[in-house]
């Protein structure tokens, strides 16, 4: 790799970590940027999770102060990633990635409508638990199998992980919008790094250290950017925002599958 490949890796992974921290969709700039440079596929997924990992993190501490609180919540959701995520890797070294990539899209989609119909939801499960007709118990066993569910997508690709989490979370939560985002990140941390450590000891042979390496250079700063800029967005923004990267993710992997 050249030294003008090597910096386009890195801006990449600045991207890459500063769209994961604000919605999510960060590896649709890196992953096709390491097939341009002829990476093959489940090598450049693979090394791209695990470089991804360092800006997970450094997002999620910049949504610290959204998080105070939260612990309760974490830890019902926080397994829920974990298990999915070693299923979705896993399933990564035995499937045909055709397989999955076909329903991408369409998980996609459906986290766009609960993203969009969120405030509805809300207010429609708040009706319903006024009127004794919902649990809160029954919300949250649905939060977590959707939790689950993504962790699965996360695991497996994680391309708009972050859509599909803060479509379920909006729609199954009464938290603000913010708030939940810093779940996203803690989720989504949880998800790349389970996958990170499932692919360093069953795979290791398919991890390209030095695209790790540029990735995790890249992402720690655009985790460190994301954070800054993410949080500033009132709630109707960053919906919008969420709702515009979902369907360009969606037009890039139908278009370029």
């Amino acid at each position: 790799m050249s030294v003008l490949e090597a910096l386009l890796v890195v801006l990449a992974g600045v991207g890459a970590g500063t769209i994961n921290t604000i919605v999510g969709s960060g590896t649709l700039i890196t992953f096709p940027i390491l097939l341009l440079l002829g990476v093959p596929p489940v090598t450049a997924n693979i090394s791209n999770t695990i470089g991804l990992v360092p800006g997970s993190l450094t997002g999620s501490v910049g949504y610290r102060h959204e998080l105070v609180g939260a612990r309760p919540d974490l830890q019902r959701l926080v397994p829920m990633s974990l298990v999915g995520s070693v299923i979705g890797a896993l399933l990564l070294l035995v499937l045909d990635p055709d397989l999955f990539r076909a329903i991408v899209p369409v998980l996609i989609l459906v986290g766009l409508v609960l993203v969009v119909l969120g405030p509805r939801l809300n207010a429609w499960a708040e009706r319903r638990r006024a009127e004794g007709t919902a649990t809160e118990q029954g919300h949250v066993r649905a939060m977590q199998a959707g939790v689950l569910g993504a962790g699965v997508y996360g695991g497996y690709f994680g391309a708009a992980q972050g859509v599909i989490l803060m479509g379920i979370l909006g729609s199954l939560s009464s938290e603000p919008l913010q708030r939940l985002n810093g779940y996203k990140n803690v989720l989504s941390t949880v998800v790349n790094a389970v996958a990170a450590v499932v692919f360093m000891i069953v795979a290791p042979h398919l991890v390209d250290w030095l695209v790790v390496v540029l990735i995790a250079v890249g992402s720690t700063a655009g985790g460190v950017l994301g954070a800054t800029v993410g949080r500033r967005l009132p709630a109707p923004v960053l919906r919008g925002v969420i709702v515009v990267v979902g369907l360009l993710a969606i037009t890039r992997l139908v278009a370029f599958p």
